[in-house]
């Protein structure tokens, strides 16, 4: 079974090397193989497990939750529910920040409208300076 070294890690996923060791300290990454002089020596399941972790990343899981999801990662049958009702809220959760960042567009599309009008003062800092 081929190994690497950190640094070829790092280059291989684009995470940092601080962010390996990170990962290691933090438990989502367990049990690094070391060679006698203490290099870490990462083998393609741990490749698989730190690919898995950045696209989890991407789908706006903590590093908590993906700590979880990697163990249910370890016998995915038995944890179906717990999965299904994690990426459930997960998914409510983005659709309120989605409303809300319609809200925001909305908003900001216009001050912008309010500003182009405007003879005098700044609609834009006249919105941002109301009180709610």
């Amino acid at each position: 079974m081929q190994q690497f070294k950190i640094g070829e890690v790092a280059k291989m996923t684009g995470l940092s090397v601080d962010t390996l060791r990170y990962y290691e300290k933090c438990g989502l990454l367990q049990n690094i193989h070391r060679n006698g002089a203490g290099v870490r020596l990462y083998d393609e399941q741990d490749i698989s497990s730190l690919r898995f972790i950045q696209r989890a990343q991407r789908m706006n899981f903590s590093l908590a939750e993906i700590r979880d999801l990697l163990q249910m990662r370890k016998d995915p049958q038995h944890v179906r529910n717990e999965v299904r009702q994690l990426t459930r809220q997960k998914l409510e959760a983005i659709e309120a920040h989605l409303q809300e960042l319609s809200t925001l567009r909305n908003e900001l599309q216009l001050l912008l409208n309010l500003c182009q009008s405007s003879a005098g003062g700044c609609p834009i800092i006249d919105g941002i300076d109301a009180k709610d």
